[in-house]
């Protein structure tokens, strides 16, 4: 079984502002236009990284490096640090996940290489390019050499290390395989295989960490959206897609020594316990959170339905709070805060959080709401929506327009090759006005710039994060584990790609500086909200009669 879903790997970042100078046509002298050096400005950005690198700050860095990546995306230096990183903080997630280590202990050395196999074979046949398998053996030996520097992962698999002994093992493994042919599946796996023995007799390792490492590494490298997914990780992409998990009901963002709740979910555990958004949490069972991540702390919150966890949560300007919350299964809404924010001329709002099973259900049951209290014009809120099923966001734009292309989707196999396209029943003809932001990728993409090139509605914001692919999600067999692949990329109604370049709105709106902690109020009567008052004023023009 697969299911496509588009969101994106990591957060989104900030785009750099382009100024295009046109020459008139009728100018007679040359023009002589001055092109500023960035140079100094990549190095600056590398100096940076590297310094979070020193620091061991790895999610940081990745951050950075993203957001270096958004400004100068031909910087083939930016790229590497990003990937080098990216292994490091990897690595730090899979060993912090209580299901990865579960495996690692329990999964025989043959059963390893299988799933090595297994994983090789899902490349082969699904992502959206032909694999070089001399490639994915490199990307993996260094991915090996990661976990060889990591204090993680020498404290589990190795715990008498030398330095001395680590370096000669890590020169006899390069030049061992080096002397190997490796021209198919097999002969990559083979020269895996002998790297785990290897290893095993150098250094005394179990094979089977060694060869979830040059697994991770093929898969993890191959984009920035592909990775091998932890049996939790598996669990919690079924659980977004679905639209429920057992649960708080709170999205965290670490920040300091502390993890900042950055929103709660409606009729939630965590709502009904009086946690709100902006409130930090600074231990979970009595274990701190100081220089805990996200998703070691979700490690920690998470548990069986009935269960209860200790909180100590801390709310801006107010003492520390000692709570008992019990976890419970969580429906989460993919529409949230629907509501008539104009009754004057008759405009409603809603924020689309991410697209999933119920969103289209979801979606109904709001349009009809708001028509029946009076909506004459929509503002759709897409800001922060990282993405979801390919499905389901077709389906909401269906909703809105009745003919034409929708989004069409190109892979390396013709099964990836397809092309959505709108209905005429059920399409609601209200005025539509769609707001957007760098975080707004993948299925929140195909939304907005669908609506853009039929003619639909006024896109609001700010430049999208151009994210322009499709991933399947493939459990492994027989673990519990999964694999997020790219399949293919998609195209806007007029056949434009996504990649890198996102959607651009027909109203641009300069944002000041984010507040402290990066999180944007999405409240609709913020008076601060400068996005959300251009949307407005756009769609009172086109709720006015004509």
């Amino acid at each position: 079984m697969r299911r496509r879903v588009l969101s994106s790997g990591f957060r989104a970042c900030l785009a750099a502002l382009v100024l295009l100078l046109v020459g008139s046509a009728v100018a007679q002298q040359p023009t002589t236009v001055s092109i500023p050096d960035r140079t100094a400005e990549i190095g600056d950005l590398l100096r940076e990284g590297r310094q979070l690198e020193v620091e061991r700050r790895w999610g940081e860095a990745l951050g950075h490096y993203e957001d270096a990546i958004r400004l100068f995306p031909g910087d083939a230096a930016l790229h590497r640090r990003f990937e080098f990183t990216r292994l490091h903080y990897d690595l730090g997630r899979r060993y912090n996940d209580r299901s990865f280590c579960d495996a690692l202990s329990k999964l025989p050395a043959d059963r390893a290489l299988e799933l090595y196999a297994q994983v090789l074979l899902k490349i082969q046949t699904h992502y959206v390019e032909a694999p070089n398998w001399k490639e994915l053996l490199e990307r993996g030996t260094n991915s090996f050499e990661v976990a060889l520097s990591e204090p993680t992962f020498l404290q589990r698999s190795l715990p008498a290390w030398s330095r001395p002994a680590v370096d000669q093992f890590r020169h006899e493994l390069r030049r061992t395989l080096g002397l190997r042919a490796v021209d198919s599946l097999g002969d990559t796996r083979d020269a895996v295989a002998a790297a785990a023995g290897l290893a095993q007799r150098r250094l005394s390792i179990l094979p089977t960490a060694v060869v979830l490492e040059y697994l991770c590494g093929a898969a993890n490298t191959l984009d920035p959206y592909s990775t091998y997914l932890t049996p939790n990780q598996l669990a919690e992409v079924y659980s977004q897609i679905d639209g429920n998990f057992v649960g708080l009901g709170i999205e965290l963002k670490a920040q300091g020594c502390e993890l900042l709740i950055v929103r709660v979910i409606p009729g939630s555990p965590a709502e009904q316990a009086g946690i709100r958004a902006g409130d930090r949490i600074i231990s979970v069972d009595g274990r701190s959170t100081a220089n805990l991540s996200t998703d070691a702390a979700a490690d920690l919150l998470q548990g069986e339905a009935g269960s209860v966890v200790e909180l100590t949560v801390v709310t801006p300007s107010g003492p520390a709070r000692q709570l008992s919350i019990c976890r419970r299964r969580v429906d989460v809404p993919s529409v949230d805060g629907a509501k008539i924010i104009d009754t004057d001329h008759g405009i409603a709002y809603f924020r689309l959080v991410c697209f999933q099973k119920t969103t289209c259900r979801d979606l109904d049951t709001v349009l009809w709401r708001l028509h029946r209290e009076g909506m004459k014009g929509l503002i759709v809120d897409l800001r922060g929506n990282p993405g979801g099923l390919l499905t389901s966001a077709v389906e909401a734009v269906d909703r809105f327009v009745d003919r034409g292309v929708i989004v069409s989707t190109r892979g390396r196999s013709i099964q990836e090759d397809f092309t959505y396209a709108a209905h005429t029943a059920g399409t609601w003809r209200v005025p539509l006005v769609v707001l957007i932001d760098h975080d707004s990728a993948s299925a929140a993409e195909i939304f907005a710039g669908a609506i853009r090139d039929h003619r639909r509605g006024t896109i609001v914001g700010v430049r999208s994060f151009g994210k322009g692919s499709v991933q399947g999600i493939f459990p492994l067999n027989p673990s519990s584990a999964g694999l997020r692949l790219t399949t293919a990329r998609f195209y806007s109604p007029s056949g434009r790609a996504y990649s890198r370049i996102g959607v651009e709105p027909d109203v641009a709106v300069r944002l000041a500086a984010r507040p402290i902690g990066g999180t944007v109020s999405l409240r609709p009567n913020d008076d601060d909200d400068s996005m959300l008052s251009a949307a407005l004023q756009a769609a009172r023009r086109l709720a006015q009669p004509r």
